[in-house]
């Protein structure tokens, strides 16, 4: 016999796949609410509702076909400023200071395309905002030979876990294989971070970051609400010490100044994310938006820490503009 939760949850199912239904009738089949409500056996204003749900619950993806002159010229012109082997650049609003979902979308549409081969691949992921974006973005499918692992840590000092767990959602997504890296992004002391590096865990996810065929990572402004101090990685002094030292921007935990050289931060010796390259050996792309953060793109894109790049126009602009 079934428990009320349980029929709750089928439900709410229900309630979905009805969105589902509504959504695809609207759009996809441009019937009007009143044809939509007919078919259903429901009233107006519930198909309005389900169309809202449809919305809010992330079932429909807007994909524009026609490619805008513009956003080819933009990313035509930073692959040209930074010999870059790929770029990509969503339209936004003017005025907008971020577009994390718009360029989200694109860098999942991105990941699709190499998520599509049979053959067995790894790819190396990243933390943050704009990367746990792309996990949502990205549409389902089953690829139990793909491997996915992480970049860096997910934890504070204490033992706290961030919000941006991106492994794991990628690879729930995809149905990959995943391997997080279970520790702190920065340890109190060098010996820990020496300690926890030597694990046998550590050394086979550092021998799959290095396989990786792709590695792809959000990026960070460096100022007083920094990434890594809000999500409490850092502290408030270690924020300060590296900004006094040039940093500007921030990549896989490593503050980075306006040449894109790593600055002579106080807890960099107990970091223990994966290090990039320089120049970068293998697909490396960066997935940011923020006229706030085009000084840190520029930076780690003119240091050749990355040869990728999925943008937004007034980022790009930003960036092409000289900052």
């Amino acid at each position: 016999m079934s428990s009320h939760g349980d029929k709750g949850e089928v439900n709410g199912y229900r309630r979905l796949d009805l969105a589902a239904r509504a959504a695809w009738l609207y759009y996809e089949k441009s019937k009007t609410q009143d044809q939509i409500a007919a078919e259903l056996g429901v009233s107006r204003q519930v198909v309005q509702r389900l169309i809202a749900l449809a919305q809010s619950e992330r079932l429909i993806r807007f994909q524009l076909v026609h490619p805008m002159s513009e956003c080819i010229e933009l990313a035509e012109r930073l692959m040209d400023r930074f010999s870059l082997q790929y770029c990509d650049v969503a339209m936004n609003e003017f005025g907008n200071i971020e577009d994390i979902p718009a360029v989200g979308l694109h860098a999942a549409l991105y990941l699709e395309t190499v998520l599509q081969q049979k053959a067995p691949l790894t790819i190396a992921i990243g933390n943050g905002k704009a990367m746990r974006e792309v996990s949502r973005r990205l549409q389902p499918i089953n690829r139990p030979q793909h491997k996915c692992v992480s970049l860096m840590g997910n934890l504070t000092r204490d033992g706290r876990a961030s919000h941006y767990d991106v492994v794991t959602w990628l690879s729930e997504r995809i149905g990959a294989q995943c391997f997080p890296l279970p520790m702190p992004v920065v340890t109190h002391s060098i010996d820990e971070r020496e300690v926890l590096q030597a694990q046998p865990g550590y050394r086979n996810l550092k021998a799959l970051v290095g396989e990786a065929s792709l590695l792809m990572m959000g990026i960070g402004y460096w100022g007083p609400e920094a990434s890594l101090y809000m999500d409490g990685f850092i502290t408030a002094a270690e924020t300060g010490q590296a900004m006094e030292c040039g940093a500007i921007g921030e990549l896989l935990g490593t503050a980075i100044d306006a040449n894109g050289r790593v600055v002579d931060a106080d807890y960099h010796p107990r970091l223990t994310s994966f290090a990039l390259t320089s120049p970068a050996e293998r697909p490396t792309v960066i997935v940011g938006s923020g006229t706030n953060r085009a000084a840190a793109i520029t930076a780690a894109l003119a240091a050749k820490l990355a040869n990728g790049l999925i943008t937004d126009e007034n980022t790009a602009r930003r960036i092409l503009d000289g900052v």
